[in-house]
């Protein structure tokens, strides 16, 4: 990812793993004119994430229903922040290095493993504030992408070989710096945290300074576009078990189903209106592709909130949490609207033609807050808001595409008079 306008030189093809294939391969820059899809690794890589992904939001529904919302979002940005990167980091230098030998295979199944370390401990990092397993999950993850970068320096050349060098010696310094957050006190570490988020979000603008790597714009929306589709699921899962539990325990059925079917329609809306558009065809913009794939930190964290939300719903609604409904409520609706002006601020700007297409999601996602106020109807006044914005964004985009009537004048002309 690089805000540079450099390309690199094309590569010869990366030949596939398969029976004929050697084990070992160079690590060489995949050709941009080369098009690919995600891997069998990648889609593994991708599900191994969401249940660190789960555990952030289990922790964050026990934070907000015991009324510690405030340091519950705040560890839940920050646990977010480490999975985010990682995968992030990951998913662009496989887009543009991987060629699936035995040692590339190794090295990301370690990345996994990381990942499932630091989900093992999101539990402490809520509940003791203890961050010694999140810490070692992250620096697993970040040292395995150390090596990959490495192993691609020692192939590359000239200013491919700077920046590869550059990005596998920031990566490797900023594991020093979160080492902190095992040893500074409690208060300073949210201050640590931002520090530390600045320079791992600095190193790509620094590393690629004059030199694009090779990522292919088809696949790393295609990377993101699946991310997206697995953290929805997430969401449905948790709150459809959510549903369930509290249905067959407190008998509250007649209760709960507004929450389901609005839950539901505000994951189903969501997943509308995030694939309407080909991004793809935008990303072929270095410096627009940068901040949007930045951006996705509010996409991703947002539509995994909105599955935290409904579950904390669920239990307000059957009293076992300690909050208001509209702390309930704003749980689901919150999340929710951050998730539509993100995806507008990322993607439907990009593509809406006039005002009435570029303002359906903004005004949307102001409705979406104002159903906060709608008592135990939030729920299912939020799904509704959202079921119609993709009604009346349908709508708009039907009518722009409708052949305008030929004019008398044109009639004339076409007929030579």
């Amino acid at each position: 990812m690089t805000p540079s306008s450099t390309s690199p030189p094309p590569s010869a093809p990366v030949p596939s793993s398969g029976p004929g294939s050697a084990p070992v391969r160079r690590l060489v820059a995949r050709s941009r004119e080369e098009h690919r899809v995600a891997s069998p690794l990648e889609l593994f890589f991708d599900l191994c994430f969401v249940v660190a992904v789960a555990q952030a939001g289990v922790q964050l529904v026990h934070s907000v229903a015991e009324a510690h919302a405030a340091e519950g979002i705040l560890n839940y940005a920050m646990v977010f922040f480490a999975i985010w990167w990682a995968w992030m980091n990951f998913t662009w230098f496989a887009s543009a290095y991987d060629n699936d030998d035995v040692p590339y295979r190794l090295v990301t199944l370690v990345q996994i493993s990381g990942v499932l370390v630091l989900a093992a401990g999101v539990g402490r990092a809520f509940e003791d504030h203890d961050w010694s397993l999140v810490v070692l999950g992250y620096v697993i993850m970040r040292l395995a992408m150390t090596a990959q970068w490495l192993r691609a320096a020692r192939t590359a050349t000239d200013a491919e070989r700077a920046t590869a060098l550059r990005y596998a010696g920031g990566v490797a310094l900023c594991q020093i710096g979160w080492l902190g957050l095992l040893f500074l006190p409690e208060p300073t570490r949210p201050w640590l945290f931002l520090v530390m988020a600045i320079a791992e979000l600095s190193v790509p603008v620094y590393a690629e300074r004059g030199f694009q790597t090779s990522w292919h714009p088809h696949h790393i929306a295609e990377r993101y576009g699946l991310f997206t589709i697995i953290v929805l699921g997430e969401t449905i899962l948790a709150a459809t078990v959510a549903v369930k539990s509290a249905a067959d325990e407190n008998d509250a059925l007649g209760e709960l189903l507004p929450i389901a079917v609005g839950g539901l329609l505000i994951v189903f809306s969501a997943w509308w209106i995030y694939f309407t558009v080909p991004i793809h065809g935008h990303l072929r913009s270095s410096r627009e592709s940068f901040l949007w794939g930045y951006g996705h930190y509010l996409i991703f964290a947002s539509a995994a909130a909105i599955g935290a939300g409904l579950e904390v719903a669920v239990e307000e609604t059957v009293h076992k949490a300690h909050i208001s409904t509209l702390a309930a409520s704003a749980a689901v609706t919150l999340p929710t609207a951050l998730y539509l002006i993100s995806v507008w601020a990322l993607h439907a700007r990009h593509f809406k033609v006039g005002t009435a297409q570029q303002t359906v999601l903004p005004l949307a996602a102001l409705a979406v807050v104002m159903c906060t106020f709608l008592g135990h109807w939030a729920v299912p006044a939020a799904g509704a808001v959202s079921a119609v914005t993709v009604a009346v964004g349908v709508t708009l985009t039907a009518r722009g595409h409708e052949p305008r009537p030929a004019r008398a004048h044109d009639n004339r002309d076409a007929h030579g008079s």
